[in-house]
C-alpha cells in the first residue's frame, strides 16, 4: 500500500496525517502509542474500495501536543484538517485509546459523519491512578524515556520474534496459554514484530490517559450516525464494560462481541470475521460509486 504522508500547519501547529487508497473516505483515530503509519485493518479497507486518511493524534509523530490540551480542541483541529483536505462527510472509525476522540468528534461534528465504529475502544474513564498500568505507563511511556523503551522492544522483537510475542500476546487477552494458542496463527508474530517497530508514545499516550477522564454520558447520548461497536470478548486490555457502556448510551448502535483472542481483533485465526463485520456494516453506510 503507497501511503503519502503530509504536514498540515496551522495556527503556528502541526497535525501530521498519512493518506493511503482511493474511494471513499474514512478518517481514522489510531490507538494508544501509534501514528499516521497504522496498518492494522487497514489493507481489508482499501481493498474494499476506502481511502484512509489518519492523523497521528495529539502528541504522537509530527503532530503538535498543545492541540491536546483537551479533547474539544483536538477535535476543533481534526475537523480543519476535513476542511483542508475539501472533506464534508466520512466515515470515522476509532481504535482502543483513540475512542474517546472518536467519541467526543462525532458528537461535536455529527454533520461530518457519516458513521462511527470504535474497535477495542475506550468509551469512559481509562486507567486511573490505582491501576498499575497506570503507574507504569507515567514511568516507561513518559517522553525522553518512551523512545529508549520501544527501541529496546523493537530489538528484542527483531532479535527474539516468538519470544516477545509469547510475552506480550498475553497482556492483551483474558485468555490460558493453551486457548491463546489456538486462536492465533503464523502471522501473528510477524505482526507483533512489525507492531514494535513501528509504535512510539510521544506525548501522547499520557495525554491519552489524561482525555479519557474528559469522556461523559453526554458525549455518548449526543452522538447520531450509525454506530457499529466492535470488541473481542477476550479484550484483557480494554473491559467489555467499555463497549457495553457506549452501546447503552449510543442510539442507533450496534454491539457485535468478537471471539477473537485479544485486544488486537486484526491479527489472529479469527481476524477474518472482524473484517466481514466491519465491511458489512460500511457498505450499509456507503455510496462508494459518488466517490469513485
Amino acid at each position: 500500500m503507497e501511503r503519502n504522508i503530509e504536514n498540515y500547519f496551522i495556527e503556528g501547529l502541526t497535525i501530521e496525517y498519512s493518506m493511503i487508497g482511493n474511494g471513499e473516505p474514512v478518517f481514522l483515530f489510531h490507538g494508544g502509542h501509534s501514528n499516521c503509519n497504522e496498518e492494522f485493518g487497514y489493507k481489508t479497507l482499501v481493498d474494499n474500495g476506502y481511502s484512509l486518511i489518519t492523523p497521528s493524534r495529539a502528541g504522537y509523530g509530527g503532530t503538535s501536543k498543545e492541540i491536546g490540551e483537551s479533547l474539544t480542541k483536538a477535535c476543533e483541529y481534526y475537523v480543519k484538517l476535513l476542511d483542508h483536505l475539501h472533506l464534508d462527510q466520512v466515515h470515522v472509525i476509532a481504535i482502543s485509546a483513540g475512542g474517546p476522540t472518536g467519541i467526543r468528534f462525532a458528537s461535536l461534528f455529527p454533520e461530518k459523519v457519516r458513521s462511527l465504529i470504535l474497535e477495542s475502544a475506550v468509551s469512559r474513564e481509562w486507567l486511573t491512578p490505582k491501576d498499575m498500568e497506570y503507574k507504569a505507563a507515567q514511568i516507561i511511556f513518559r517522553p525522553f524515556i518512551e523512545g529508549i523503551t520501544w527501541r529496546m522492544l523493537n530489538l528484542f522483537s527483531q532479535l527474539f520474534p516468538k519470544f516477545m510475542f509469547k510475552m506480550m500476546a498475553p497482556q492483551f487477552s483474558s485468555l490460558g496459554k493453551k486457548e491463546l494458542k489456538q486462536k492465533m496463527n503464523t502471522s501473528a508474530v510477524e505482526e507483533f514484530k512489525k507492531m514494535n517497530a513501528r509504535q512510539r508514545s510521544g506525548h501522547g499516550f499520557l495525554i491519552d490517559i489524561k482525555q479519557s477522564k474528559e469522556i461523559t454520558d453526554q458525549d455518548l447520548k449526543s452522538i447520531i450516525s450509525p454506530t457499529l461497536i466492535l470488541h473481542s470478548k477476550n479484550d484483557g486490555f480494554i473491559s467489555l464494560d467499555h463497549p457495553n457502556n457506549a452501546f447503552e448510551k449510543i442510539d442507533h448502535s450496534e454491539l457485535y462481541v468478537l471471539d477473537t483472542w485479544g485486544h488486537l481483533i486484526w491479527v489472529g485465526q479469527s481476524s477474518k470475521e472482524t473484517d466481514e463485520k466491519l465491511i458489512s456494516f460500511l457498505t450499509s453506510q456507503s455510496n462508494i460509486k459518488s466517490y469513485t
